[in-house]
């Protein structure tokens, strides 16, 4: 397993691999793994890790941020769940979209602001495909 330094780009500690119950108690993910700011909980900022190879989904977020992408994902994963196009072409139309390449096209990476925009460019096809 590949040993990383995570910093905390909210008070510029240190981030370390926990076990998804030093956040979530009882109501964690078995195996499950976060990256967590060593100032947790003053600092509430933390991310998942892929199960196998323990490296963290994206970047560090707090509460805010954390929250914001959960509604991105709202927003843009009915495109594949609804079956008006596969995973992949959902992706692929993101990342035309939104001008972005393959690497920087995961939510668990965005901003505010880039949540803002794909919960935008969501909503206006989800408008126009009811307006059809």
């Amino acid at each position: 397993m590949k040993k990383i330094q995570i910093r905390c780009p909210y008070c510029g500690a240190k981030a370390t691999l926990r076990p998804s119950s030093a956040v979530y108690g009882n109501a964690a993910k078995k195996e499950g793994y976060l990256y967590v700011c060593d100032r947790y909980p003053k600092c509430d900022a933390y991310v998942a890790a892929h199960r196998k190879s323990r490296l963290p989904m994206g970047t560090l977020a707090n509460g805010d941020l954390r929250h914001k992408r959960i509604e991105a994902h709202k927003a843009f994963d009915w495109m594949w769940r609804s079956g008006l196009m596969s995973k992949r072409q959902a992706y692929k139309w993101m990342q035309a979209k939104l001008g972005l390449n393959e690497k920087q096209a995961h939510i668990a990476k965005f901003s505010e602001y880039m949540c803002d925009q794909l919960i935008a460019i969501c909503t206006q096809a989800y408008d126009n495909i009811r307006a059809a």
